[in-house]
């Protein structure tokens, strides 16, 4: 039997995949790569969940140092969401691509397999990755069945159930993806466009039950990364797992959205990112303080390209790390501290504290100046002087 490597979630469609490559004549070899939203009581039963099907051989690893550092923080440095709104939360997909190649290249194998359906974008994100990576030979049984059945999802339960497998009955009604930066939410009434229900929140609280009382949080940047809280040193997982619980109280990071997706259709979802949203602003209101005007125009640009190449499904083509490199380069003089206020459904960065604030000893934003009104008329003059002199040459 050929060996085969397959990412694996312990979700219907992974949890067809083994059977279904046992009887193409692969012995299959799962990875679980958890990225910071599963419990080790869950990784327990994802094991059991590739055993039960048929692998010849399980592992899980847990990459979550790695999701902050390779992904997070460049994310924060762009202060960017695809279409203005999504913060990129598939991200997590690369490193998962990444340790399934690392895996097929311990295991001696060019085989290699995922989940993904024809219908949405990580199918996008693994092949490009996987491509990027090596020269593999890529399975998909579930584009493979799409073209041949109707209802895919019943067609998997009915295949299972035949082979005497059980399946799993949790998220019946909603698609529910969790990692380090947030969660994401689809299917039942999201993918008809209807109002979700109650039960759609996951990481943010109702607005029933946001807390009375608004709270405050410090947040210290050092290099454009964030290093502590509340004055004490913490690192990236465990801060986002704070800001996620602390800010999900209060509704911050929930959003509605309908994406257009690679593959050119509507993708209507809920997500929560409560842990970024915080740092977003709090990076964004010291960026303001430290940087030029020049900078503070010209990042941004930046950061929208990274994160459309991310979403996109090229994380790792070069120019996603010239990219990084030139954010990286920028934050030298992004340290400080910045007051976050938490309140219902909103993160405000009410203070900045910081040793490199661009502000001149000169002057003070409508309030004084060592100049007078001779130089201010004559700036503005010279200022308009192009749009003057257009609008008394094409003088009707």
């Amino acid at each position: 039997m050929k060996k085969i490597v397959l990412a694996f979630s312990g979700g219907l469609d992974t949890s067809f995949c083994i059977p279904f490559l046992i009887e193409k004549g692969f012995e299959v070899h799962t990875i679980f790569v958890n990225t910071g939203g599963t419990s080790s009581r869950e990784e327990t039963k994802i094991t059991r969940r590739a055993k039960d099907l048929g692998a010849e051989k399980h592992i899980n690893v847990n990459i979550e140092h790695s999701f902050w550092s390779q992904i997070i923080k460049p994310l924060i440095w762009s202060g960017s969401s695809y279409q203005n709104k999504y913060p990129a939360l598939c991200s997590d997909r690369y490193l998962i691509v990444k340790e399934a190649v690392k895996l097929c290249k311990t295991l001696r194998t060019k085989n290699i397999a995922h989940g993904c359906t024809g219908m949405g974008n990580d199918q996008v994100r693994f092949d490009l990755s996987i491509q990027a990576l090596g020269k593999f030979n890529i399975v998909t049984p579930i584009r493979e069945i799409q073209n041949t059945v109707n209802d895919v999802r019943g067609f998997e339960k009915e295949y299972l159930e035949e082979r005497g497998f059980k399946v799993s009955s949790l998220n019946n009604k909603y698609s529910i993806n969790e990692n380090l930066m947030g969660v994401t939410i689809s299917g039942s009434e999201i993918d008809t466009w209807d109002a979700p229900s109650d039960e759609s929140y996951t990481l943010c609280s109702k607005p029933e039950e946001y807390p009375s009382k608004n709270k405050k949080i410090r947040i210290g940047f050092k290099k454009g990364e964030a290093v502590l809280l509340n004055d004490k040193k913490i690192k990236g997982p465990e801060l986002m797992r704070y800001l996620n619980k602390i800010a999900g109280k209060y509704g911050v990071g929930r959003e509605i959205t309908a994406n257009d997706t690679i593959i050119g259709i509507k993708g209507r979802l809920i997500f929560e990112a409560p842990a970024i949203e915080v740092l977003f602003r709090a990076h964004r209101a010291l960026e303001e303080a430290v940087f030029t005007d020049k900078q503070n125009v010209f990042k941004p640009k930046v950061g929208q390209q990274w994160v459309d190449l991310i979403y996109g499904g090229f994380y790792f083509d070069p120019l996603a790390r010239n990219l990084e490199n030139f954010l990286k380069d920028i934050q030298a003089n992004v340290n400080g501290e910045v007051t976050i206020l938490l309140s219902p459904g909103n993160a405000d960065a009410v203070s900045v504290d910081a040793k490199k604030i661009l502000v001149s000893k000169d002057a003070i934003y409508a309030q004084s100046a060592s100049w007078g009104m001779r130089e201010s008329t004559g700036f503005i003059k010279l200022l308009g002087q192009s749009s003057a002199t257009w609008k008394e040459i094409n003088k009707r």
